[in-house]
């Protein structure tokens, strides 16, 4: 018996981490070695890599893939379809140069945003839907547009 839940369409490799009252909905994949923590919410259809890592109390919405090298705070909000790329420059003949992203506590990511690899987003800090980061986002600021640009603090 676990002490999460996944919908009986989700695959859940062997050798996965899930913390205690964390819910996997509908057409998910967890791949072998992820680490999610507890009491997050993993929407339909989202694919969780094997160098992935959640933390706790995170939501993260329908059609959202979390790739090798993409690290997780806890209490993060990732919106539906939200992009996140680990490659900096890919070509179909280059395999594993991955760059790490981390995105720090209480972080929110809108809507359809893209989060290109190797950036940093800070504690507590708003990428607005839509957008596409190719730049550390502070602590705490408010970011949006194609390329995103800080639009001043976020506090909530």
């Amino acid at each position: 018996m676990t002490n999460w839940w996944a919908h009986s369409t989700a695959v859940i490799d062997e050798g996965v981490e899930i913390g205690v009252g964390t819910k996997i909905w509908h057409f998910c994949h967890v791949m072998s070695g992820a680490k999610i923590g507890k009491n997050c919410t993993i929407g339909q259809g989202c694919f969780i890599a094997a160098k992935a890592e959640i933390g706790d109390n995170c939501h993260i919405q329908n059609n959202v893939s979390i790739y090798d090298g993409v690290k997780i705070g806890n209490d993060v909000f990732i919106g539906p379809s939200a992009v996140f790329t680990n490659v900096k420059k890919p070509r179909a003949y280059i395999k594993g140069f991955y760059q790490d992203t981390i995105i720090k506590d209480g972080a929110t990511i809108g809507a359809n945003a893209t989060i290109m690899c190797g950036v940093t987003l800070g504690e507590r800090s708003f990428v607005g839907a839509g957008s596409v980061v190719t730049k550390n986002v502070g602590d705490h600021e408010l970011v949006y547009g194609v390329p995103a640009k800080a639009q001043g603090n976020f506090i909530l």
